[in-house]
């Protein structure tokens, strides 16, 4: 398959980098959203917060593990890591050295990849392979083991580029894919009219898009999205939010755009789900995220404001209510 691929790389003071985006078979998509091939070899260590998103991202590792924080849960260090919906900001730590591929993905996708409930994993970063649902699952009968996330990124990592590496994945992701436990059609379609609003449809309308009750809409969202239908709402109108407002969209704007009630209300959502106003967010993306030596930004999502490289001098904790401070 031609694959077009989004590439940059480059070499100075501060080290030496390569970043590749690239879409996934058009027979994963829209489940897969999109791969994010990285080498980073920097004189020095890295933080980046990410924010909430309406996708879960697979990082499958070459080198090096990432340290993840996050307000009210253990801190974790790991080569290959899942993250699942999130409702509150992380920062990601590595010694400055690390390569692999990130998988975006969908919710409803992640349920059937990974094949545990997603609710289970929410506000996580977990290993794959100690996921007790993903590891009982094998391929068809008369085929081999399915080969664990670890297998897959040493083989992965052996592979002499990136078009090679991402064909491998088309193949292994399509063949896992056949074996997980099958997203509802119902949760498909009302996840996707919810992320094409940005969050503005009514949970009870959405219910009565798929022909459901609000119950059973909950119940299969908690299940294959992994958040309730309002609390999904909610991560991606700010999702929404921050895209306008690095835009240059005014606060004004963005609140009558998303249908906040006031600034007040867009700045204590920001602060949130974000872990600082959207006055810090902007200053940070304007200023303190001018990335040195010309190394890749750090959005997660081509087009979005999802994260910010931190400074090196400054250490990033939460509050217990998630802020920065």
């Amino acid at each position: 398959m031609e694959r077009a691929m989004a590439s940059r790389g480059g070499h100075g003071p501060g080290g030496d980098w390569d970043t590749v985006v690239a879409p996934p078979h058009p027979r994963l998509r829209p489940g897969v959203i999109a791969y994010r091939g990285l080498r980073l070899a920097l004189n020095g260590p890295r933080s980046r917060l990410e924010a909430p998103i309406g996708a879960a991202t697979l990082l499958l590792g070459f080198e090096g593990p990432v340290r993840i924080s996050r307000a009210g849960a253990p801190t974790t260090s790991l080569v290959s890591v899942y993250s699942g919906p999130t409702t509150t900001p992380a920062v990601g730590d590595h010694g400055g050295r690390i390569a692999g591929i990130e998988v975006l993905l969908a919710p409803w996708a992640a349920f059937t990849l990974i094949g545990t409930p997603q609710h289970e994993l929410t506000n996580r970063a977990v290993d794959p392979d100690a996921l007790p649902h993903a590891l009982a699952r094998g391929r068809p009968p008369g085929t081999s083991r399915r080969a664990s996330v670890g297998e897959l990124a040493a083989a992965l990592a052996t592979l002499p580029g990136w078009t090679e590496r991402f064909d491998l994945l088309d193949d292994v992701l399509t063949r896992w894919f056949r074996t997980g436990p099958p997203s509802s059609a119902r949760v498909v379609r009302a996840w996707s009219v919810l992320r094409r609003s940005g969050g503005a449809v009514p949970v009870p309308r959405l219910a009565d898009e798929v022909g459901w009750s609000v119950r059973q809409l909950e119940n299969r969202f908690r299940e294959q999205i992994g958040l309730a239908p309002k609390v999904a709402a909610r991560v991606l109108r700010m999702q929404r939010a921050r895209r306008l407002l690095a835009s240059g969209r005014s606060a004004a704007e963005t609140v009558a755009i998303c249908g906040f009630y006031d600034q007040a209300h867009l700045s204590g959502e920001f602060r949130a789900l974000t872990g600082c106003t959207p006055q810090e967010f902007a200053v940070a993306r304007g200023a303190i995220v001018v990335v040195p030596a010309g190394l890749p930004g750090p959005d997660r999502i081509t087009g979005e404001a999802t994260s910010l490289v931190l400074p090196p001098n400054r250490s990033a904790l939460f509050s217990k209510t998630g802020r920065i401070i």
